[in-house]
């Protein structure tokens, strides 16, 4: 494969890479589709997204594709290259030298100074593999990327919960209580680690202990959110037993399940409906117009628990990664 961090930036007959010049552009930008492209401006204007980490193909008038990265507000570096996308009028030569060309360009400028390159996050419709053009340009993008280093990581559901399907019954089982402490918080996390079916969790176990991909998921996700912790539950059962969590919250664009789990020796036992029941429960009180949530397709148990809690599946989501 060709490592991604000794490319030189190649050039194309007639065809310029070049940055944004100006937010002013994003029209220009977002001639290509893609269900991001509403994100954009705002992003751009909240210091999500940088001129310096955009790139255009451009022959005359016409934008032939683009490149982007995404990072959490304040954030020094990207943590994702979410936008990358083609000319589906382009052949399949000109689309592999045009996508290569951007991805050189974001490689030299951007990404080889990076000591961990940002994840590439393609948002499909759910349906993406039935429909003709849209599997095209993903399997385009993911065979250059592949190309450059990167491997398939997971595809994901991206699911949505709305007033129509109404709150879930809560489980009598279970009642609930905030956290103690942080302490506590990064407990229970490290304990629903081990036989994780998450496969960002699973690849992280592989180079570090659970008490560290906990410690890590808290300073980079959770501290995060500015919605009140108080929403945060501790699942008990009758006894007073801890048998899991869940995390509501709002994120940049939307109401979250962030996360949700069931202590491995409490699985197995139906708790995992009651627990979402009362993330959905406090985020609809609080006036939630729509609930986000997402899991692995291939988190079976995770899936139909959000399918009976009301959740449809909307779009999907693939993940890729450099070493």
């Amino acid at each position: 494969m060709r490592d991604l961090t000794n490319t030189a930036p190649r050039s194309i007959d007639g065809v310029e890479i070049r940055h944004l010049r100006d937010p002013r552009e994003v029209a220009f930008f977002n001639r290509l589709p893609y269900t991001l492209n509403h994100e954009i401006a705002d992003d751009l204007a909240q210091g999500r997204r940088r001129l310096e980490w955009t790139w255009l193909a451009v022959r005359g008038d016409r934008l032939l594709g683009r490149l982007a990265l995404w990072s959490p507000a304040g954030a020094t570096e990207p943590a994702q290259l979410d936008v990358f996308d083609l000319d589906d009028a382009l052949s399949d030569d000109e689309q592999h030298d045009v996508g290569s060309a951007l991805l050189d360009a974001a490689r030299a400028e951007v990404i080889a100074a990076l000591q961990t390159p940002p994840e590439f996050a393609r948002y499909l419709p759910a349906d993406w593999r039935e429909q003709p053009a849209e599997r095209r340009a993903t399997e385009t993008v993911m065979a250059l990327l592949e190309a450059s280093g990167a491997r398939f990581l997971v595809e994901r559901l991206r699911l949505e919960w709305t007033p129509e399907a109404g709150v879930p019954a809560p489980d009598e089982r279970l009642t609930f209580r905030g956290f103690d402490d942080d302490d506590e918080l990064l407990d229970l996390t490290t304990r629903v680690l081990p036989g994780t079916l998450d496969a960002h969790s699973r690849a992280e176990l592989e180079h570090a202990a659970p008490n560290e991909v906990a410690r890590a998921q808290y300073d980079e996700e959770f501290v995060q959110y500015t919605t009140p912790r108080e929403w945060w539950r501790v699942a008990l059962d009758a006894s007073g037993e801890v048998v899991g969590f869940v995390m509501p919250a709002r994120n940049t664009y939307h109401h979250i399940v962030a996360y949700l789990a069931v202590l491995p020796e409490h699985r197995g036992n139906g708790y995992i409906d009651g627990i979402l029941a009362e993330g959905t429960r406090i985020l609809a009180e609080a006036g939630a117009p729509h609930i986000r949530a997402s899991t692995d397709v291939g988190n079976v148990p995770m899936a139909k628990a959000f399918a009976r809690g009301g959740y449809a599946t909307f779009e999907r989501l693939v993940n890729m990664a450099w070493s």
